[in-house]
């Protein structure tokens, strides 16, 4: 067994490597045949993420099939509110199915007691991955931000237009601050603990950032995180943080001005030029190519690697996708991405 220091964590360090590390967001997800066969016996989406064996299994595949340098816990962003005492269902071919909550009345079936208890589950599967997994392997344990998590908790799923949530945010801001603020001790607790289990590395996933305008991007997703940030770094000053507010735009320097924040991952929507510029010289930055390059693979994949890869690694940076992979992408494509970055060196 090798005991290299894993290269992700060389790079969240501000170490001069020469190769680029890669991992990919849902690496552990539907376009693996394997990941198929243990979801057939798994029963729900949630006893999948509740089972410290099966979850330890699939958050293994993609690193046994390609090689990835980090192995990211596989869970979801929804076991929160689940812990917290919401009704949470996943029903297949429609996504998350939640009891909604629009009220302050509504936020008393919330509950912080049992969170860690409730979700020791998920720290076993760390545990256990990090045992199995060799020392050049990172692992990575995440939650969602309190934002985007809110967003399901009010809307009751997935939602075209955010209209409940945005509607009680905007016209009744101390309500609804009440709700982030617990989420933003769930969340925290939840991240201490996955460190506590032997996570390498935290991610915190901010997917309906870009959803705000800036007053409510300050409020709403900036605060949060950098309470949660400065919560984690209290205990675990040197645990490398990464923060992923998608479609957050011009928006991602509020996020890299966070103290305590090591990278920030970027969608596929920002520029390289703009983020070598505005976004490298501040924190380590992690992404973004398209995932529908890496569903179509050839030549436009290729072009559009290598134009990464050329516009980013002149500073510390991490190879993954502008968001996760896609179901039906070919894990023949996957498998060339990480030839082509394996072989490329920083000049």
């Amino acid at each position: 067994m090798t005991t290299s220091n894993p290269i992700i964590l060389d790079v969240l360090d501000g170490k001069d490597v020469k190769s680029i590390p890669i991992w990919l967001m849902r690496q552990a997800g539907r376009y693996l045949e394997e990941y198929q066969a243990v979801r057939k016996i798994s029963g729900s989406f949630l006893d999948l993420c509740y089972s410290p064996k099966m979850a330890k299994r699939v958050t293994l595949q993609p690193i046994e099939r390609f090689n990835f340098d980090a192995a990211i816990i596989f869970s979801d962003i929804l076991v929160i509110p689940d812990a917290l005492g919401q009704s949470v269902q996943f029903q297949e071919g429609i996504g998350p199915i939640l009891e909604p909550l629009r009220d302050l009345s509504s936020l008393n079936c919330l509950n912080m007691d049992n969170l860690t208890n409730h979700l020791s589950p998920v720290y076993e599967a760390i545990s256990d991955v990090r045992l199995e997994l060799t020392r050049d392997k990172a692992v990575i344990g995440f939650s969602g931000a309190p934002w985007t998590v809110a967003t399901y908790m009010v809307e009751g799923g997935s939602s075209k237009d955010f209209s409940n949530i945005k509607q009680w945010a905007y016209s009744s801001p101390e309500e609804f601050s009440i709700l982030i603020e617990i989420l933003i001790s769930a969340i925290t607790m939840h991240l201490l603990s996955q460190i506590k289990a032997g996570a390498d590395v935290i991610q915190i996933f901010d997917s309906w950032a870009g959803l705000l305008p800036d007053s409510g991007f300050k409020k709403w997703c900036v605060y949060p995180i950098k309470k949660i940030v400065a919560g984690v770094r209290s205990e675990f000053p040197d645990i490398p943080i990464i923060i992923f507010p998608r479609l957050a735009g011009h928006r991602y320097i509020a996020i890299a001005d966070i103290e305590g924040v090591t990278a920030v991952s970027v969608d596929h929507t920002i520029s390289t030029d703009w983020l070598s510029k505005n976004l490298q010289n501040k924190v380590v930055v992690q992404g973004n190519l398209d995932p529908v390059f890496l569903l179509s693979g050839g030549a436009a994949m290729k072009s559009e690697v290598k134009r990464i890869l050329e516009g980013l690694s002149g500073h510390p940076f991490i190879f993954n996708l502008g968001h996760g992979v896609l179901p039906s992408t070919p894990t023949d494509n996957v498998s060339e991405l990480c030839e082509m970055v394996s072989v490329y060196r920083r000049s």
